[in-house]
């Protein structure tokens, strides 16, 4: 008897709604449970802080470059680090649909639309073929305590150039005895220097602003023709308490650099080094805007080679320009020093 009663009331109720034309809410996108909340607020205006957090995110990755360098430097500061901002897209999805929030949900698409527009083609593998011949470029750290792990790793990359930063003292005399047999040319000015299979000549320091010498020009004979090799080891970026992210220093040293690669005689050229900067940095901007990055053009992924515990940012470039394509791009295998090693092959176009 009461099944019957029971049976009775959820026919009447189904009745009532049949009779009235109302049926029961599905919910957003069909889903039940996104519909109103304890409190009455629907799907569309639940989640609005979630959505303005999307959306701040977005306009980030959108107008990084609008945003000043005058406090701070937060602008080469955010640019530096811009790729990894995408990673506000899972982690606000998650109380988006806690929140149930159809309004949040739309708005996450916006700075996702963004994020893949801008570094989705990092993501593949743009490998083109052999090439003619490697480069290697890599910071090994003065503070590295194991030279001998470094040149095994240089020599076992198959590179025919190698540049190198932050040379001194005894590391360096290591590094010039060690080299030696594979790379019977080479080239050291200041803390910066240059290991080749092929003739060096033409040797030029470049001053970069620094009161010493970290930069400097070679011409190096490949089977193919002479190349221009700059090796550049820009200022360090700081972040210090009174002055926020300072890159002032840096930003000169660019531009100095960027006036001697423009000023450059021959055609191809080749930049190798560590610029403490990301191809997304503005402040590099006298040198990115007139070569190309091997990693961007023929890279599988965002090739991170810093810090070399848990790489977060490229700040070790290998760029380009005149007629020399790039294949191939990667980093080497960790050994002493704190930068990871960029490599990339290269051919005559």
């Amino acid at each position: 008897m009461a099944q019957a009663d029971r049976t009775d009331r959820v026919s009447t109720a189904d009745a009532g709604e049949q009779g009235s034309g109302r049926r029961p809410a599905a919910g957003f996108l069909g889903l039940r449970g996104w519909g109103r909340d304890a409190r009455g607020s629907g799907t569309w205006r639940r989640g609005l802080l979630v959505a303005a957090l999307a959306l701040l995110t977005g306009a980030l990755l959108a107008f990084h470059g609008d945003v000043p360098n005058s406090v701070g430097n937060l602008g080469s500061l955010l640019e530096t680090f811009l790729p990894w901002l995408g990673l506000g897209v899972p982690l606000l999805l998650v109380p988006a649909l806690l929140r149930r929030s159809a309004t949040a949900l739309l708005a996450l698409l916006v700075p996702l639309v963004i994020w893949v527009n801008m570094f989705g083609g990092l993501l593949t593998d743009k490998s083109g073929g052999t090439g003619d011949w490697t480069v290697v470029s890599h910071n090994v750290a003065a503070a590295n305590t194991d030279p001998q792990g470094t040149i095994r790793l240089l020599e076992g990359s198959g590179a025919q150039i190698v540049a190198l930063q932050e040379l001194a003292g005894k590391p360096l005399r290591a590094y010039e005895s060690g080299l030696a047999d594979s790379y019977p040319h080479h080239a050291v000015e200041g803390t910066v220097g240059l290991w080749s299979k092929y003739p060096i000549s033409d040797v030029q320091v470049v001053d970069i602003k620094m009161g010493w010498t970290r930069a400097f020009r070679a011409q190096v004979a490949t089977p193919q023709g002479p190349v221009a090799v700059y090796v550049a080891h820009l200022p360090s970026v700081r972040l210090k308490a009174e002055g926020g992210f300072t890159v002032n220093q840096r930003d000169a040293s660019a531009q100095a650099l960027g006036d001697a690669i423009e000023a450059e005689p021959l055609k191809k050229v080749l930049l190798l080094g560590d610029l403490n900067g990301t191809m997304n940095d503005r402040s590099l901007a006298p040198v990115t805007s007139q070569m190309r990055s091997a990693q961007g053009a023929a890279g599988d992924g965002f090739g991170f080679s810093w810090p070399a515990s848990f790489p977060m940012a490229r700040i070790d470039q290998i760029m380009s320009k005149g007629g020399l394509k790039p294949t191939d791009s990667r980093t080497l295998d960790r050994d002493g020093s704190d930068h990871l090693a960029v490599a990339a092959t290269y051919r005559y176009n």
